[in-house]
């Protein structure tokens, strides 16, 4: 079949709306079109491109970190210690409008530091915190807002299994990458908690505090023994992972397994240990790791036609037709691009077809190469916000209380991606923000 590489790719571009929109699974929509217009595009045998792309994937040794550390979520989801932690921070914030938000965006940030994928922290997320709201009148936006937010935070804040397949695609080291995400991952937490508490005290009634019955419910001296309960281990599985690596002590695939092994060290210690409980860890972890995985292969397919339609050549003169504007202008077309991205195709899809395209561009512009990546790592968490395919808004979905209708979850995450957008334009005028960190810890 003739045609010409913009008519192809922007097939290719429909089919996949409508595959995804159809509710297929994202990885066979994905490797099914690679297969479809490979053929369709007159490339020859697809077979052993299939082949060939999959036995890189799975003999990947940096992909063993992947599992690892959705085990390690699993079993910390098991060990309840989010819970224990969520009320603590609950009476900390007790007297101040809004503190169950709060509360949401702190633990959310602890809780991303120690597990590395967007859906536990998502759903936990929202099965503690949604009654509690919803039940003390808080506004069905700013409750299902908060949580998703505070949920995507997982994919960004180390350790993070997006950030491991940043490092594959970009040839960056894993360390490099974890400490330069941190600070702007700590950034949108502050945003977030900063849009929830001045919104709550300009509008109360969007989020009550506790009544004065519950803060006096709980002593000082009780709330610190909560704290440092609750607390002290999530921060010993923090440095477990991130120190072991930033102190060069072990690899990031190395970590992980000390992360899972912490992991069930707690859930031991805190009595939540059953065999029943560690095969449920384990099944999920394997049917989550099995999904992360199918969709990195048929992204890496559809990527693969894309650019041997041509589909490089076509961004790439759509950013550079922005080198009027100079270099930020061209920086600008493609964070453009990737946020427009995020509404239509899954965070991986997006990695795998524009990193070989953008990272030489911005070497080429003199940028930072960490620094770039951890843009695009802020951009990229849009994509689980903004419908049609933001997972966040799906997990969150599944497991909101009755009488929570999709369009509040639309319109309520629609200020924290505002946000998003915000945080991108603040560390891009500061970039220290993502750089200085990796300068000083992780070399190589």
């Amino acid at each position: 079949m003739t045609m010409s590489p913009e008519l192809f790719i922007a097939l290719m571009f429909l089919a996949l709306i409508i595959g995804l929109l159809m509710g297929h699974p994202v990885a066979f929509v994905l490797g099914g079109l690679a297969v479809l217009f490979g053929y369709l595009g007159g490339m020859g045998r697809m077979w052993p491109i299939l082949i060939g792309r999959t036995y890189d994937i799975v003999t990947n040794e940096i992909y063993v970190a992947i599992p690892l550390f959705i085990l390690m979520a699993t079993l910390l989801e098991r060990a309840g210690i989010a819970e224990g932690l969520f009320q603590a921070l609950m009476h900390v914030f007790g007297g101040m409008p809004g503190s169950i938000g709060l509360a949401v965006v702190v633990l959310s940030v602890i809780f991303a530091a120690t597990t590395g994928i967007m859906g536990a922290t998502v759903v936990s997320m929202s099965l503690m915190a949604m009654p509690a709201m919803l039940n003390r009148g808080y506004d069905k936006r700013l409750a299902t807002g908060a949580v998703a937010a505070g949920g995507t935070l997982g994919i960004l804040i180390p350790p993070s299994i997006m950030l491991v397949l940043m490092a594959d695609q970009s040839g960056i080291s894993v360390g490099r990458l974890f400490a330069g995400a941190l600070g702007p991952g700590l950034l949108l937490g502050l945003l977030y908690f900063g849009y929830v508490a001045i919104l709550t005290h300009i509008k109360p009634k969007f989020g009550p505090p506790l009544s004065a019955e519950e803060r006096d419910s709980v002593s000082g001296g009780q709330l610190v023994r909560m704290l440092l309960v609750n607390l002290i281990p999530p921060l010993v599985l923090i440095f477990g992972v991130l120190g072991s690596i930033w102190l060069g002590v072990a690899t990031p695939t190395e970590a992980s397994a000390v992360g899972a092994a912490l992991a069930f060290v707690l859930m031991v210690a805190y009595r939540q240990f059953s065999w029943r409980a560690l095969a449920d860890a384990i099944w999920r972890a394997t049917r989550t790791s099995a999904m992360v995985i199918g969709v990195i292969i048929g992204a890496s397919l559809f990527t693969a036609v894309f650019l041997r339609a041509g589909g490089g050549a076509v961004v790439t003169n759509l950013v550079t037709s922005f080198d009027f504007l100079g270099r930020w202008g061209v920086f600008v077309a493609m964070m453009a691009i990737v946020l427009l991205l995020g509404f239509l195709v899954d965070w991986i899809g997006i990695i795998l077809i524009t990193f070989p395209i953008f990272l030489p561009i911005s070497a080429s512009l003199g940028f930072d190469p960490v620094w770039f990546v951890i843009m695009m790592a802020i951009n990229l968490q849009a994509s689980f916000l903004t419908p049609p395919v933001g997972y966040a808004l799906f997990y969150l979905k599944g497991t909101v209380p009755p009488g929570v209708r999709l369009a509040d979850i639309y319109r309520g995450v629609f200020p924290f991606v505002a946000l998003q957008v915000l945080g991108v334009i603040v560390v891009a005028m500061f970039p220290a923000i993502a750089a200085w960190l990796p300068s000083l810890i992780a070399r190589g």
